[in-house]
């Protein structure tokens, strides 16, 4: 194959377009490849995205996707395109340290249902990436890999706890990248790091192993990227157990139908009703989005809070109970490796009395019934991803606060407990430069919905949307 463009840009090329090049053989994947692994290895020793980066292995895998397109016979839908998976979700033969030294670090024995996808699709993955000990922060710190920053301003976190994936599509690691969300990890680094994040309906993306609130799903630039990802993630899998019945969904939609906006319903929500208080800049940036919304012709109607104080704090009772279980289950030496914050926050919870634990347990149904009530008369519901920008990389949490270590997930957590797809698509910047997320969210099951959404928006907005340079 020739290559018509120059390696330096084809780490920047969207899925789709590396796909067209392919198949016309304007470019092979071993030269996307090598692209991709020369802009790891100009942004890497800055902004610590990666784990188990492999380079020979990952041109290995593009060649034998060169030699099938040279064929004509590509092995599936993103044959050939770049990804990176989150150190969470398991890839046969390596360790999942969940981002903490307290894991032992055995081989995992096959794929979890995303990876499996995304190599039955024959992706080339690239490598892992970086997460905070256990995914418990939404910042980079871990025990176990280096500090992730964020390429916009490396003093400042990429969130978490998809902390090296968001960092990853920021710099242009390849267009494809997936996280996992039980509270707004893929959605608070997708807003922080300026690309966008979906957190699909609970089951959409089968996952091992499933539990409540926990989703998988596409960290990408753009929408129709993400939507091409959940066509190949979104293919069920018996050994998650909450995984979604087989649905034809007509994820090309996306790419290839415009929306007209006439006679959508849409809430808009600038209070959590706990947690931090909402940023001013932000507030500007998500009530100029629901502006465009409004001038291309839907209604807009704000949104009293659903969420309160105490909803909020029973999901951090009932976790810390979770933690401090799982803490109690490892050898001291064990125990003694996991990041101080988390092991403080768990260990508040020691004197819960099972009464409490209850209470704190049944604030997850709360949230559920609340946010399904709250958004039931609208078709998707508008609010900022975070009330606050990214802040400093070295800290755990905006508040640096073991015990208010949740204050910044008011807006994303309550999908995750309603199970309904929310998205997070870029809607504009700070003074100081630092990317502001929109979140989208949708009715149970509406994962197209949220996304046909986040593009029309993206189209809308039509303005070009500059990505971090090094250093700079």
């Amino acid at each position: 194959m020739t290559s018509t463009a120059a390696s330096t840009s084809l780490a920047d090329l969207s899925a789709h377009d590396l796909l067209a090049g392919f198949r016309s053989r304007a470019f092979s994947p071993v030269e996307v490849a090598q692209a991709v692994l020369a802009r790891i290895e100009q942004w890497e020793p800055h902004i610590a995205a990666t784990w188990l980066l492999r380079p020979e292995q990952a041109l290995a895998q593009a060649r034998a996707s060169e030699a099938r397109w040279l064929q004509g016979a590509p092995q599936g839908l993103l044959d050939g395109v770049p990804v990176t998976i989150k150190d969470n979700v398991a890839t046969e033969g390596d360790p999942t340290p969940l981002g903490t030294r307290a894991v032992a670090t055995s081989p995992a024995a096959a794929d979890a249902p995303p990876a499996a996808r995304l190599r039955e699709a024959g992706a080339v993955v690239v490598c892992k990436t970086t997460m905070p000990d256990y995914g418990m922060l939404s910042s980079g710190l871990s025990t176990f890999h280096k500090l992730a920053r964020n390429p916009w301003d490396l003093r400042k976190t990429p969130g978490g706890s998809s902390a090296g994936a968001g960092a990853a599509a920021a710099a242009g690691y390849g267009p494809l990248h997936l996280g996992t969300d039980i509270g707004g990890s893929i959605r608070l680094p997708a807003g922080w790091c300026g690309v966008v994040g979906l957190k699909p309906s609970l089951g959409r993306v089968p996952i091992d192993p499933p539990y409540m609130g926990r989703a998988a799903g596409p960290l990408t630039r753009s929408t129709a990227d993400a939507a091409l990802m959940m066509q190949v993630l979104s293919a069920p899998d018996a050994r998650d157990s909450m995984s979604l019945p087989d649905q034809a969904i007509d994820w090309a939609a996306v790419w290839t139908r415009d929306l007209p906006l006439k006679g959508f319903k849409l809430g808009l929500l600038l209070d959590a009703g706990c947690g931090l208080p909402l940023d001013p800049e932000h507030r500007v940036a998500v009530e100029d989005a629901a502006r465009r919304f409004e001038a291309a012709g839907a209604s807009v109607t704000p949104m009293q809070p659903f969420m309160t104080q105490e909803m909020l704090a029973g999901l951090d009772h009932f976790w810390r109970m979770r933690s401090l279980l799982d803490l109690q289950a490892l050898p001291a030496e064990r125990r003694d490796a996991v990041l101080p914050v988390i092991r403080a926050w768990a260990e508040s919870a020691e004197g819960m009395s099972g009464a409490e634990v209850f209470r704190a347990f049944s604030q997850t149904h709360a949230v559920r019934l609340a946010a399904v009530n709250a958004c039931a008369p609208f078709d998707y519901v508008l609010s900022p991803v975070s009330p606050v920008p990214a802040f400093d990389a070295e800290l755990p949490s905006p508040t640096n606060d073991p015990l208010r270590g949740l204050e910044h997930i008011g807006f994303t957590v309550p999908f995750n407990m309603s199970e309904q797809p929310a998205v997070s698509v870029n809607c504009g910047y700070t003074a100081g430069g630092l990317p502001i997320g929109l979140q989208i969210a949708g009715q149970r099951f509406d994962d197209l919905g949220v996304l046909r959404m986040a593009r029309k928006f993206e189209d809308i907005r039509a303005a070009q949307r500059p990505w971090p340079t090094p250093f700079g």
